[in-house]
């Protein structure tokens, strides 16, 4: 109670402070502005800016954008890679108002055509060495009105006239258009990127983030055990930036003033491996098959990453001898994590120091994350330790309603069916056990093709392994193995075979394998495994 005359308190007695995305670059610039991004171009020449100088860019793309016409709220495309202009793209638009809508340059033509008219985009940004896909796009996406050419000028065929949007090249729009622009000032809910999920178990579908679950995504994954960075690292994104955010690094490098460097296109190991050594890099992010490339260059060059401490990985199982191979190799610390689209994409993360977990753990999930084990009909499980389970996550980054949907993604609880199968041991560390959907059912019970994978992962001669069921008229379906040998190494269907036996049940073993000489990847990095069914799941087998 208040006494009579007492002065009463004020109702919001803290400043006001919206979690919008544009303070990360405002704090860099301010607070570490000689910190770099340094980025690779389609010609591997190097391109550095500091922070210092990025915001002033940013910013004035903004108002070059803003010149064109566009309102706040529309959705502005890239069709790009990890770039200098891309990191500008993502702030320029945020920044101001606009949604940043990546697209991911390896859907088909058809899939890039239904996402950029279901998201209405009015202007697109694409990298130099992608525009021969926009006489297939432009004449099918009536409402794009602008395109701007990021990493080199425009060809002449197309500024001949011959497709309707106006046409830009990226430095020209900021030299000719470019203002200071006004960022942030408006509520923290609204929306900021837009990005589509995979599709390789579907069509795929918009997850719409905002600037607030993207503020909070950065605070999770700053934690101390999460991604752990200080402006005394130097981060190397091998992680797309098309896909979930680039997995957060353009908000949480800025964030803490570390250096950030983005390779552009140029995954394959022997790039990766100089800018890892010429970096200085201390902290890699991205799939595993990635590091695979830059332990097989080391391994037929030779040589030694002394600064490299720590590689985070994530996406499908990567088999634990592949990690402790990773570890011995490169001398690093290799923290297992797992998210999707629909997460922004964090879920778990083990320590940069855990000593409590396996290497088949792919951590806790970073306050902010909560999530729970079902069963089949999303009945939360009695015991939620030592048992395997429908894996279901809430949190202020998890998504609610996929884009242009008003059906709710949730439960009863507020929780996402993630469609991954996971165990959570004793001390919380979570271990994903496969994709439900990826289940193969033969004679009426589940096989479990992420744990054939993972004691194949072991074999020696092994250097990527997939599972997939094949129709079958007695059992309905059989389990097929897909293998891709490592460099200099023969396979053959029966010893691989034999080194399953004793180590699942008779039954689980696979009817037959192929062996390619190289798995087909999607462009996050996993094992395509829609490719793999449609070669292989119908019967045939052609060996690559």
């Amino acid at each position: 109670m208040w006494r009579s005359g007492e002065q009463r308190p004020c109702l919001f007695p803290m400043q006001p402070y919206g979690l919008t995305i544009e303070k990360f670059l405002d704090h860099a610039a301010k607070w570490a502005g000689s910190r770099e991004v340094v980025s690779v171009d389609s010609r591997q020449a190097i391109q550095r800016a500091r922070y210092a100088d990025l915001r002033v860019r940013s910013n004035r793309l903004s108002g070059a954008l803003g010149a064109l016409g566009l309102e706040f709220g529309d959705r502005i495309a890239t069709l790009a890679w990890n770039t200098l202009h891309h990191f500008e793209f993502y702030y320029a638009t945020m920044a101001a108002g606009w949604v940043c809508h990546t697209l991911n340059p390896r859907y088909t033509l058809e899939q890039l055509v239904a996402i950029i008219n279901e998201a209405e985009d009015r202007a697109l940004a694409v990298a130099a060495d992608l525009v021969p896909l926009l006489s297939g796009l432009l004449p099918r996406c009536p409402t794009i009105r602008h395109v701007i050419v990021m990493d080199g000028a425009v060809p002449e065929s197309f500024a001949a006239g011959s497709v309707r949007p106006t046409l830009w090249a990226h430095d020209a729009l900021l030299e000719q258009l470019g203002a200071v622009a006004a960022w942030g000032g408006f509520p923290e809910e609204t929306p900021a990127g837009l990005c589509y999920t995979s599709g390789t178990m579907g069509p795929p579908k918009g997850v719409l983030y905002t600037h607030r679950s993207n503020y909070l995504h950065t605070l999770h994954a700053l934690q101390a055990s999460a991604f752990a960075l200080t402006d005394r690292d130097t981060v190397l994104a091998a992680v797309p930036m098309f896909h979930a955010n680039g997995w957060g690094l353009p908000f949480s490098t800025p964030a803490v003033g570390a250096n950030l460097v983005l390779p552009g296109p140029h995954l394959e190991g022997a790039s990766l491996t100089r800018l890892l050594r010429d970096e200085r890099v201390t902290v890699a992010v991205g799939v595993h098959t990635v590091w695979t490339g830059v332990i097989e260059h080391l391994d037929a060059v030779g040589g030694q990453l002394p600064d490299l401490k720590r590689i985070v990985i994530g996406g499908s199982q990567c088999p634990e001898v592949l990690i402790r191979r990773m570890e011995d190799r490169l001398g690093v610390r290799v923290q297992r994590s797992w998210g999707m689209t629909e997460m922004s994409p964090l879920g778990t993360i083990a320590a940069p120091d855990a000593g409590d977990s396996d290497a088949s753990s792919s951590g806790r999930p970073p306050l902010g994350v909560d999530l729970k084990l079902t069963d089949a009909n999303g009945n939360a499980l009695s015991n939620q330790r030592e048992t395997v389970g429908r894996l279901r996550a809430k949190g202020a980054s998890v998504l609610d309603k996929y884009y242009k949907s008003d059906v709710s993604a949730l439960d009863a609880e507020g929780y996402l069916d993630t469609g991954d199968l996971a165990s959570i041991d004793a001390r919380g560390n979570v271990v994903i056990r496969g994709r439900s959907k990826d289940l193969i059912k033969s004679g009426g019970e589940w096989i479990n093709p992420a744990t054939i994978e993972e004691i194949i992962g072991r074999h020696p001669g092994v250097g990527l392994a997939a599972v997939i069921g094949r129709p079958d008229e007695k059992w309905g379906e059989r389990p097929v193995l897909v293998v891709q040998p490592r460099p200099g190494r023969e396979l053959h269907a029966e010893e691989l075979l034999a080194f399953l036996e004793d180590k699942v049940a008779h039954w689980w073993i696979p009817d037959d394998v192929e062996v390619v000489r190289a798995m087909p990847l999607a462009a996050t990095g996993k094992i395509d495994r829609r490719s793999l069914r449609a070669k292989y799941g119908n019967g045939t087998s052609d060996v690559e």
